[in-house]
């Protein structure tokens, strides 16, 4: 208890980084149990206990899933939904900010919290910008959103699957992806009208009036045969266009093919600009050489912003004189210039002339981008973007949801028995798809490390050994005899609160993780101690360790959208304490119902 009680003061207090405390509590396990080993062991058991961790079916499981949500985020699989979203914003913002919340919540169901995240908060973002509803007013709900939906399926997050299985290491057995979905969709219904209408209502509008606008980059737009624009006049599709996207020409007539048209739109605008209208902003050689060179090296297309220096070659050239794609296969897609606009440039001027401070947003592979910054001069700025991988994106979607059904519900398969429903081990599908995803080219194997967090790796092994040397030192049983004394007089529905709100304090200060492998064991033996059934005082523990609304440290998606919507703990208390009450009487009140207590 004095190793659990530092480790959970040590990640309260953020002096030191969650991978150090965690790999130190396991260092400190070994060794402490090498010299002072439990009763009835060998001092080798406990490296054993201690390392453990690292080759538990949790943490395997979690890994697997965290290359599968990066297949879908890599391939672009969830830009559609993302697009849909925006357009829904534009008819109407709490229609807009309603369909948003359940969209972030169906999305992490399936998709681990983080990634779900990451691809909403820039459009969040963006829609602000654009005079919608503040992003400090949304980030909150949203990020709430997103964890009811983690909590709602076994796979929602690494901390439920880290409460299955020690739960299935107690001998309880094991549950299936959606077996406590109907509770959590139950106690959502009554949630949401609170995120919606009265949450943002209880945060501050932190939007500056004086936003640093995004670069605007100006190209010629070349209309192709198979264009949008082809035949077509202005007014047929003006309202198709991005709103961070504008002709800087206007043609007195219909669209021609052939015709080179000088536009203008930030990085964003132009690439769902490109996508709407199907029209080209660099030559069509230069792009399918770069698409012929990354298949056939299976490297990704980046997207980067460079700033012409003094020094260049390049300066006082023009993008047909530079030859920049002949020497280094990379393309040019836009020119921003911060002193004076392009666009005030007559429409029969020459091409534009590169100056110095002028920043282009160059495509190509990293080793042409490099060469290019190298040999012409360029200072590369940061923020580079990785080109989505989209002829892949249904293979990955293809490949998430059927491991998702495949431990769900099943899939239809015959056998000597005849037709039956084939279900694996959420471990076993999750390690299928994530061997898809690498044998098919959705996620590179070189590229592991970006989908793999040690963080998390370290903390969920560290994690399972706490829970484990709690378990086998009897450390959990007296603390479950002391709960239960304490708990005895208590009614069903109290006793449920009362745990759900002791992991839910210990998740908002510590690591939920830390938090889920105490309380599990500990619920197991106050279930025990007061002859109650295991399984709801299991998922008491389970919800209590999602419920991490209160404070800006108790989950990563918190601190996430901590700078963008300029919070400060207030607004996290403020707001959250009354959903984690609001959660915790209404889960409470649905498990005894559920399990007839």
């Amino acid at each position: 208890m004095v190793l659990t009680l530092g480790v959970f003061i040590a990640f309260a207090r953020g002096r030191v980084s969650i991978e150090i405390i965690s790999l130190l509590t396991i260092a400190l396990i070994a060794v402490g149990l090498y010299f002072y080993p439990l009763p009835h062991t060998q001092p080798t058991d406990g490296l054993v206990l201690a390392f453990g961790g690292f080759g538990h079916y949790a943490l395997i499981t979690i890994c697997a899933l965290m290359i599968m949500g990066r297949g879908l985020v890599v391939t672009g699989a969830l830009e559609p939904a993302a697009r849909m979203l925006e357009r829904v914003w534009k008819v109407n913002l709490q229609l807009g900010l309603l369909v948003s919340l359940v969209l972030a919540m169906s999305l992490s169901m399936i998709v681990n919290d983080t990634p779900v995240l990451v691809l909403l908060l820039p459009i969040f973002v963006a829609l602000a910008q654009r005079g919608a509803m503040p992003a400090s007013k949304t980030l909150i709900p949203l990020n709430a959103a997103v964890l009811i939906g983690g909590m709602a399926t076994t796979i929602g997050t690494s901390t439920n699957l880290l409460v299955v299985g020690i739960a299935r290491d107690l001998g309880m057995p094991q549950m299936s992806v959606f077996h406590y979905t109907p509770i959590v969709m139950m106690a959502a219904l009554v949630a949401f009208p609170y995120l919606w209408l009265v949450m943002p209502r209880l945060l501050p509008d932190n939007s500056t009036e004086e936003q640093q606008a995004e670069r605007r980059f100006h190209t010629r737009l070349r209309v192709t045969p198979h264009s949008e624009l082809a035949g077509k006049h202005f007014d047929e599709i003006i309202d198709r266009l991005p709103a961070d996207f504008r002709f800087e020409e206007r043609p007195d007539g219909q669209f021609e093919v052939g015709q080179r048209l000088l536009i203008s739109g930030t990085h964003q605008g132009l690439e769902d600009a490109m996508r709407i209208l199907r029209g080209e902003v660099a030559p069509n050689w230069v792009v399918d050489r770069i698409s012929r060179r990354s298949r056939s090296q299976g490297e990704d297309i980046q997207v980067v912003e460079m700033v012409v220096t003094a020094d260049s070659r390049i300066l006082n050239r023009t993008l047909s004189s530079s030859g920049i794609a002949d020497h280094y296969g990379v393309a040019v897609l836009g020119i921003h210039r911060p002193e004076r606009l392009i666009g005030m440039q007559s429409p029969g001027s020459a091409e534009i002339r590169f100056a110095e401070g002028d920043v282009l947003l160059v495509t190509g592979l990293p080793d042409g981008l490099a060469s290019f910054a190298s040999g012409d001069s360029l200072l590369q700025l940061e923020g580079g973007k990785v080109v989505p991988r989209r002829s892949k994106a249904t293979l990955a979607a293809v490949i998430m949801f059927g491991a998702v059904a495949l431990a769900s519900v099943g899939i239809p398969w015959i056998g000597s028995d005849g037709l039956y429903l084939l279900k694996m081990p959420i471990a076993i599908s999750a390690l299928a798809g994530a061997i898809l995803m690498f044998v098919t080219g959705c996620v590179k194997f070189d590229r592991v490390g970006r989908a793999l967090s040690g963080k998390v790796i370290v903390l969920v092994a560290a994690s399972i050994a706490i829970g484990r040397i709690i378990l086998d030192s009897g450390a959990a049983a007296w603390l479950g005899e002391l709960m239960a004394l304490g708990l005895q007089h208590l009614p069903p529905e109290g006793v449920l609160a009362a745990i759900m709100l002791f992991v839910t304090l210990l998740t908002n200060f510590a690591s939920n993780a830390t938090a889920a492998t105490v309380g599990t064991p500990i619920a197991f033996n106050i279930a025990t101690q007061l002859d109650l059934p295991q399984e709801p005082l299991i998922l008491a523990v389970l919800f209590g360790c999602n419920l991490c609304y209160a404070t800006p440290i108790a989950y990563q998606t918190n601190m996430l959208i901590m700078a963008e919507g300029n919070y400060s703990f207030g607004d996290y208390l403020r707001t959250g304490l009354p959903l984690v009450l609001i959660m915790v009487a209404t889960l409470s009140f649905l498990l005894v119902v559920s399990y007839g207590m």
